[in-house]
């Protein structure tokens, strides 16, 4: 009987994420639903990574809906599929277990099958509690070891090595990959990914990788990898050759470049080497012309901006030279030869116009997204001259806070940090002058264990403390459930899964939530509003001192109120920005005349956000 491979579709989550800025809305999405469910693919990954934060903050749209109404089409054909942080969840501190239970019972009754669930620093103490209670709820705990690679640390010189000085050894090894998946088998996973976000994860390592966890753990592996620095295509065949259950794969018009392979051509490569997909390609071929037209809606936030040349693998020949590609290829992952797989893939992939290797990404060794989330910063600050200087602290940074994965959120709050420093540096100011609340929460252990440990006196430097202190949940604060007088007198969540928005995305999720509910009061008070005149007040001059936003960001938390007396060097109020939580200080000792701003408010750098009576 011929060896089935099973594929988990990342188009509507991953394949969006990757390369439209997750930006589909509800209608596009429904246009691909009835194809999806006659093509019959394994699972479908649709909902978590920035699925629940986008909708809200762009679309306008409920996640849950989200998730239900793919449900509804789709049914038990394939496995729906989300993607988890362990205890963070989606956002950015460890959660209570009552939260994370209520989400994963939620998620599941809304038709969540599957839960990817990842922890940033591979800590496997983290992702317990959703093991538990995703199959407490009757879902499938699929749990991910985060690939990553040791940093290339600076050559050390002559006069170093006299010292005796030495870099550190290699911690990333194949052996503490195996070693994080056999933890996380032992506790009730169903199934291992290896995670390779970065798209990092060459042939050759992959194939031994591939080996070593086949022949130690008895459930199935999966491979997630990207195609950003060039190894993705030749990654997967190489994974295929040597035993993978289940690969994730993107269709065509979303696959390639920042995003995973195309499902296309592993058919392509499946079908010479005698394995089956159990998978309707007729239908395939059908969702792909609605993505096409799909994209070319997306067009504003495409991150490439190159189609692939139109291919039906069912019903276009290949010329002989380029089908000769596929076999070379094929012939190279089984004889371990990287160099001429490579060359094959990318050979293939030019052919068919895919993204080009980007070599920046490559030789940089860290997650696309992570790298244009430090342009974005170093743009918005006018500050594009140190990007190089930020990405060689990369190491420096990574290896001080306890050398975590490259990984949501660990790779946010290493690469906001190195430019943080980057930036102290050209301001003559000294390395960590400047540093987020989640920068100093991982220092400080509030994440859980890194890789390595954290010197002591940098952690008394950077959170106050030489002991390393976990998270304590007991102390979790649930956030503030206001009645909206304004709007009926409703409350702002008005049931759990409002509640659990609110609890992960607060800014987002109470910005959302309230102009549901105007929105909702205002269709049945268009009248009574209509007779209502608008007063238009005159804007008060300022007299006083400003605290200003130091950069664009979103108000997250305003920590004072008008008549409060605050100190100079005073916390004043939390900015969120690039997905990291600065708090603000007051320059000036006085009392707060106005707050010029409000939560959850979008501002520019050197906006007024609080006026400050001297």
């Amino acid at each position: 009987m011929a060896r089935k491979l099973l594929i988990r579709d990342l188009t509507l989550r991953d394949g969006q994420q990757s390369s439209f800025a997750t930006r589909m809305n509800q209608n596009q999405v429904d246009r691909v639903l009835p194809f999806y469910k006659d093509a019959k693919f394994y699972a479908m990954e649709v909902w978590g990574g920035a699925v629940p934060d986008s909708v809200m903050r762009y679309l306008n749209e409920n996640p849950w809906d989200r998730l239900e109404k793919i449900k509804a089409v789709i049914g038990d054909v394939s496995k729906l599929t989300a993607l988890s942080r362990g205890r963070n969840l989606f956002g950015y501190a460890p959660y209570t277990d009552e939260i994370i239970e209520g989400f994963c019972k939620n998620a599941i009754e809304s038709g969540l099958g599957i839960m990817r669930i990842f922890d940033a620093l591979n800590d496997v103490n983290n992702v317990k509690s959703t093991i538990k209670y995703v199959k407490k709820y009757g879902g499938m705990a699929d749990c991910a070891v985060c690939y990553t690679i040791d940093p290339k640390y600076p050559k050390l010189s002559l006069i170093d090595k006299l010292k005796g000085k030495k870099n550190p050894e290699p911690v990333f090894t194949n052996e503490y990959f195996l070693n994080k998946a056999k933890e996380m088998e032992a506790l009730g996973a169903d199934m291992i990914t290896i995670k390779d976000m970065s798209g990092l994860i060459n042939p050759a390592r992959i194939s031994e990788m591939m080996q070593l966890f086949k022949s130690n753990l008895k459930i199935p592996v999966d491979f997630h990898t990207h195609c950003t620095p060039g190894y993705g295509l030749g990654a997967v065949l190489s994974a295929i050759v040597h035993g993978v259950d289940i690969v994730d794969t993107n269709i065509w018009n979303f696959a390639g470049g920042p995003a995973a392979p195309a499902i296309e051509l592993i058919y392509i490569f499946c079908k010479k080497l005698g394995i089956e997909l159990d998978v309707n390609m007729e239908a395939v071929a059908k969702i792909n012309k609605e993505l096409y037209t799909i994209r070319k809606e997306l067009e504003a936030y495409d991150a490439v901006k190159q189609f692939p040349n139109p291919f039906n693998p069912l019903t276009d020949t290949l010329p002989a030279n380029i089908d000769k590609l596929f076999d070379d290829a094929i012939a190279a992952a089984k004889s371990n030869n990287e160099e001429a797989l490579l060359k094959a893939c990318h050979a293939i992939e030019a052919y068919f116009n895919f993204p080009k290797p980007n070599e920046l990404v490559k030789k940089a060794e860290v997650p696309g997204g992570m790298y244009t989330n430090m342009v974005a910063q170093l743009k918005q600050l006018n500050s594009m001259e140190i990007l190089e200087d930020a990405m060689k602290l990369i190491p420096t940074v990574r290896l001080a806070a306890g050398l975590p994965p490259l990984v949501t959120p660990t790779s946010q709050i290493v690469g906001a940090q190195a430019v943080n420093c980057a930036l102290d540096i050209k301001n003559g100011k000294p390395m960590y002058s400047n540093v987020s609340n989640q920068f100093v929460a991982l220092v400080k252990g509030e994440y859980g264990k890194t890789p390595v440990p954290v010197d002591p006196e940098f952690r008394l430097k950077i959170a106050g403390t030489r002991e390393e202190i976990p998270y304590d949940t007991s102390k979790y604060q649930m956030q503030e459930n206001p009645v909206l007088t304004e709007f009926g007198g409703v409350k702002l969540a008005e049931n759990e899964k409002e509640v659990l928005l609110m609890e992960l995305f607060p800014a987002v999720a109470k910005n959302f939530l309230t102009k549901q509910k105007e929105a909702r009061y205002m269709a049945t008070h268009k009248a009574t509003q209509a007779q209502q005149s608008v007063e238009v007040q005159k804007e008060e001059p300022i007299t006083g001192k400003v605290v200003e936003a130091p950069m664009p960001g979103n108000i997250f938390k305003i920590l004072v109120k008008p008549g409060d007396v605050v100190s100079k060097g005073q916390n004043v109020l939390v900015l969120e920005a690039m997905k990291m939580e600065n708090n603000i200080t007051s320059d000036y000792a006085g009392k707060v005349k106005r707050i010029l701003t409000q939560e959850g408010k979008s501002v520019t750098a050197g906006a007024k956000l609080i006026e400050i009576e001297i």
